[in-house]
């Protein structure tokens, strides 16, 4: 079993930029490919970016294509989700999750096995 816990949230205005990092504790973190995913008020949770064990394949969905950027230090058992350019509609309750099973990032959060408890960012002026 692993343990997330993410970091790093907070209120900024349009435009700033934010940097949540997710630490890992428990099994070896270098197993698992990891996921960040997000949830507004009222709205379904929603993948934003993955990435493999080792950090050679990624994926980010469209809307933070360019802005966003997953990376991982598997020597720190920490993932990160630098975001630039923020907007009031990337406002939400950021989750990172940990998938021991398929080893590349998959968008379908019914396959990751782990959570953390989720970060608030708000985008407001």
């Amino acid at each position: 079993q692993v343990q997330l816990q993410e970091s790093g949230g907070g209120l900024v205005q349009p435009g700033g930029s934010l940097r949540l990092s997710c630490a890992a504790s428990g099994r070896t973190f270098s197993d698992y490919a990891m996921g960040w995913f997000r949830q507004a008020p009222g709205k379904e949770r929603e993948f934003v970016a993955g990435i493999s064990w080792g950090g050679g394949s990624i994926d980010y969905t469209d809307f933070v294509k360019g802005r966003f950027t997953i990376s991982r230090d598997n020597a720190k058992n920490t993932v990160y989700l630098q975001m630039n350019s923020l907007k009031p509609e990337d406002t939400a309750v950021y989750y990172c999750a940990a998938d021991r099973h398929y080893g590349l990032p998959r968008r379908d959060l019914y396959g990751y096995d782990y959570w953390g408890q989720g970060t608030q960012v708000t985008v407001s002026s």
